[in-house]
């Protein structure tokens, strides 16, 4: 039986069809898929580890000036003694998200303030992420109250 030579087959090998027999040629397709998706998915991953990155550095600065406030509003307490404070929690906490940390401590007679910012790491190129954090709050004070009544 010979087989008829047509446009769709010049080498006059015999037809199969069924499920497994694709009607176009769709080779390279994935990889044409591949170079338009992967970029894609790099970047999200980059993104989100970057977006992690930053929070882990807010919380950083949130904590150092947590600690540094509650040295600087004590009854006693100094300028000098939250700043003290702020550069020890930022020597035990790691300065590896967090980088450039400038901390500014003010105390007041009746207010204390600490300001902490900085830069977070970048694992984005060319993107550099500010983080800014405040505390404040009343200076602790003795105010001798009023005798007791007998």
């Amino acid at each position: 039986m010979a087989l008829a030579t047509n446009r769709r087959n010049p080498q006059n090998r015999p037809r199969r069809f069924g499920v497994c027999s694709p009607r176009r040629d769709d080779r390279g397709e994935v990889t044409v898929e591949l170079v338009n998706i992967v970029p894609v998915l790099f970047t999200v991953i980059l993104l989100l580890a970057q977006a992690t990155l930053w929070w882990h550095a807010v919380h950083i600065a949130q904590a150092t000036a947590a600690h540094a406030l509650s040295a600087a509003r004590v009854e006693n307490g100094t300028a000098a003694s939250g700043h003290q404070q702020a550069q020890q929690v930022l020597g035990q906490l790691g300065r590896g998200p967090l980088r450039g940390a400038r901390v500014n401590v003010t105390r007041g007679a009746d207010r204390a303030e600490v300001r902490i910012t900085g830069t977070v790491t970048s694992v984005v190129p060319f993107l550099h992420m500010p983080v800014q954090t405040q505390a404040a709050g009343p200076t602790e004070q003795f105010r001798p109250g009023t005798p007791a009544a007998p």
